[in-house]
């Protein structure tokens, strides 16, 4: 897709705050669902501020030539649960999520140290347009399911007790009390709102003139959203849970400053049950640094994913060395002020594809607002009360244009040729079908199983070709020495 605006352009100033917004609600739903899902009292809007700061880190790493936004990595999941386990205390669990970015950071320094004098023309060996397009493909596959997931889902919950049998250490047993939540709306109207928002995100973007066409994502998230209201509104009215999707109860209790991780230190005593601080952080260790492996894989592909969207190699300029820099030194500054280590976002990527602006201003912008809309209380809470069903239907086409620009990728790798198609077939198949890899604290994602089994495969099926096109290459330069020294022998006749 064509670029409306390029990297160094600037849009107008109405114009550059409505792209800010399309960019932050692409990567809301992500960012601040990693500090949910953990819990420990983990704050969203100190994970939107982290954000902001790391994108920021990560621009000037880049000389501003790169137009990625950096959010909560979902790949350190485990390892920030970790964090919190083994009965540590909620500061100590704090400090570990600190030194575990930091950790996780520096593996991301050494590497880009590494890049510096080894040069980035490795990675275009071992990871060819036939090894990198369908492992981006498959980033935005392996997302798919949480997309469809979320289409059938609302924000509206009510606890479920339920009385389980348990047993006391003698073997009596006793009712033991168990809670659980459990989505109270139904999934068909949910689905109308996911759907309702497709369906005006994609007329927006196709139809729609000037600036419709290129904040689609706004006025389809605010679409599907005013449609969940009416029907929450009529759901209370009615006293009919099915159409309850939107919690408005979140608005009671807003919180009205971010909880920075780094201030959590200094509220309890820095202590674990049964162990010492040494042993702690390097459990600490153990689950952050190969995660930190795993996500480089990703870093990789979603740079060469932006740089086809853009037509501009990033890898070279401003250079693997720098993206790398930025990544795991704004990863650090995120996990400082939010407690979850950093990433380039997928969302970011096809929300330039889809939108067709790539200035890198738009992407400083949105840091500025994730920052400074971690104050506003009722913003962030606003933000919070999107549905997942609205979000997926925003996420069936952002996960759909990540798989199809990795898809464009190979589209002049010749797939006529075994070698080649083995290698797509490889990478396909193992993403698609989720290989996901555990060895103790550490998960090997899909797209790093399935990039890793790519360039296994395509080093399998080129070793014989390349001894081949050597040893054709010989009998060429023998011929021609032969031919050549038959001439001279005419000459000399």
């Amino acid at each position: 897709m064509k670029m409306i605006y390029g990297v160094k352009d600037r849009p107008k100033a109405g114009q550059l705050i409505l792209f800010a917004l399309q960019q932050l609600l692409a990567i809301l739903a992500a960012t601040i669902a990693v500090p949910m899902i953990v819990g420990n009292g983990m704050s969203i809007s100190a994970a939107l501020f982290g954000a902001g700061v790391g994108t920021i880190v990560y621009l000037l790493f880049t000389k501003f030539k790169s137009p990625v936004f950096l959010g909560s990595s979902f790949a350190f999941l485990g390892s920030m649960s970790a964090a919190f386990a083994g009965g540590v205390s909620a500061s100590l669990g704090y400090l570990g999520l600190i030194i575990g970015a930091v950790m996780a950071g520096l593996v991301y320094v050494i590497i880009a140290v590494i890049v510096k004098f080894a040069g980035v023309k490795w990675i275009n060996k071992i990871m060819p347009a036939v090894v990198i397009g369908p492992t981006v493909a498959i980033i935005g596959l392996s997302l798919a399911g949480n997309a469809v997931g979320d289409l059938t889902k609302g924000n509206v919950t009510e606890q479920i007790t339920e009385w389980v049998v348990k047993f006391n250490e003698n073997g009596s047993p006793y009712l033991g009390e168990q809670v659980t939540s459990q989505m109270v709306c139904s999934p068909y109207a949910a689905l109308a709102c996911g759907i309702v928002t497709l369906a005006v995100t994609i007329v927006c973007s196709v139809y729609g003139k000037k600036l419709m066409k290129m904040i689609p994502f706004i006025i389809g998230i605010l679409s599907g959203y005013i449609l969940a209201a009416a029907f929450t509104g009529i759901g209370y009215a009615a006293k009919c849970d099915a159409l309850k999707i939107i919690n408005f109860e979140l608005f009671k209790n807003m919180q009205w400053y971010p909880d920075f991780a780094f201030l959590q230190l200094f509220k309890g005593e820095m202590a674990v049950k049964g162990g010492s601080i040494g042993a702690y952080i390097g459990s600490v260790a153990v689950a952050y640094i190969p995660v930190a492996f795993v996500v480089f894989a990703e870093h990789i592909a979603d740079h060469k994913n932006i740089s086809s969207i853009i037509e501009h190699d990033l890898l070279s300029d401003p250079g693997l060395t720098r993206t790398l820099l930025g990544d795991g030194v704004g990863s650090m500054a995120g996990a400082f002020f939010g407690g979850c280590p950093n990433t380039t976002y997928g969302e970011s990527v096809g929300c330039v594809a889809i939108s067709g602006n790539a200035s890198v201003i738009t992407i400083l912008v949105t840091a500025g607002f994730a920052i400074l809309f971690s104050f506003v209380a009722p913003f962030v809470t606003f933000l919070a009360t999107i549905p997942s069903c609205v979000m997926g239907g925003v996420c069936v086409a952002l996960y759909g244009f990540i798989a199809v620009s990795g898809l464009k990728m190979i589209q002049d790798v010749d797939l006529g040729e075994n070698k080649n198609l083995f290698v797509v077939s490889v990478i396909l198949i193992t993403g698609v079908g989720g290989l996901v890899l555990t060895f103790g604290k550490v998960t090997v994602t899909a797209v790093a199983c399935s990039l890793i089994l790519g360039i296994l495969t395509n080093v399998l099926v080129n070793v014989r070709r390349k001894k081949d096109s050597d040893g054709e290459q010989l009998t060429i330069d023998g011929l021609k020495a032969t031919s050549d020294a038959e001439k001279e022998n005419t000459e000399e006749k």
